[in-house]
């Protein structure tokens, strides 16, 4: 997937990420840009990526895995 970032910094108030741990296992969190980091669940993670305005949206690939999707989005 080809990723195009912006070339303006954006003003968000949360970043969702969904990530792959070492097992292959998904980890999501809800992160307040330097005040905290929060482990939440996969249905907390899929309500607010249905829900809230995205601002933006990130895809990270992991090198050899096509199968793991793992995202960022700004909210």
């Amino acid at each position: 997937m080809k990723y195009i970032p912006s070339p303006i910094p954006i003003r968000y108030d949360y970043m969702y990420t969904a990530t792959a741990n070492k097992s292959g296992r998904m980890q999501y969190h809800k992160v307040r840009p330097g005040v905290s980091k929060l482990r939440i669940s996969r249905s907390e993670f899929i309500k607010a990526y249905n829900e809230l305005t995205i601002l933006a949206l990130h895809p990270l690939p992991l090198r050899g895995q096509d199968a793991v999707f793992q995202l960022e989005f700004f909210v």
